[in-house]
């Protein structure tokens, strides 16, 4: 376990930081939640146009919204601290080696990310929801995003990523066969069928929020 731990600093002492201001803004916009707002609201545009009742929006609705309880609430009221594991930038042994921006260190504990078990559990619910493969490649993407813009800024180990990741992928499918099983008991036999098209949307806001970030860090660097 010694060694684990030892191999998960000396990793996260390599991928983190840079000496580029440019990459400094881009990471720190695309590591704010704000930054993804057009994109749910992309996701909740398609859900909307997709399901015909009031029900069937809620059930997705209720279904996201559990995703991000049993994916990061838990993580961040029981798990953290509980376990207790420094994050890298307030960690005694490597604190001073991990390059920081603007100071930000995060919270006092790191283990697991919520940022990683958050948004792939989000990315595992829709993508099952919405079977398309060029959405899912999107979504898995986003989410690999936002995981290395924590390992970037310093404020998790790739061990807490790793976990945040399983632990998402693990609530993304739990909540998506419970959502199957309300459906057809409270809907229909019948699970909606997403179209490409509208599948599209939400992968275009993604590009333009990428688009949005690259342009903001260079006008700022």
């Amino acid at each position: 376990m010694e060694e684990l731990i030892h191999f998960d600093k000396e990793l996260l002492l390599l991928l983190n930081g840079s000496n580029s201001l440019f990459l400094d803004t881009l990471i720190m916009t695309l590591t704010n939640a704000r930054t993804w707002i057009p994109f749910y609201l992309a996701l909740f545009y398609v859900v909307m146009r997709s399901n015909t009742t009031v029900l069937r929006i809620f059930l997705v609705l209720a279904a996201a919204g559990l995703c991000v309880f049993f994916a990061g609430t838990i993580d961040d009221t029981i798990v953290k601290p509980l376990v207790a594991r420094w994050r890298p930038g307030r960690d005694p042994e490597i604190g001073l080696l991990v390059d920081t921006v603007d100071g930000y260190r995060g919270g006092r504990y790191g283990f697991f990310s919520a940022h990683a078990s958050n948004t792939f559990s989000i990315a595992i619910f829709f993508s099952l929801l919405m079977r398309q493969r060029l959405f899912t490649i999107a979504m898995v993407l986003w989410s690999l995003t936002n995981c290395y813009t924590r390992l970037y800024l310093g404020v998790h180990y790739p061990g807490d990523i790793t976990v945040g990741l399983l632990w998402g992928a693990l609530v993304g499918y739990g909540v998506y066969r419970l959502y199957c099983w309300i459906y057809h008991r409270y809907c229909g036999p019948h699970l909606v069928c997403y179209s490409a098209k509208l599948c599209d949307v939400p992968i275009a806001i993604l590009c333009l929020t990428l688009l949005f970030a690259m342009l903001k860090a260079l006008i700022l660097s």
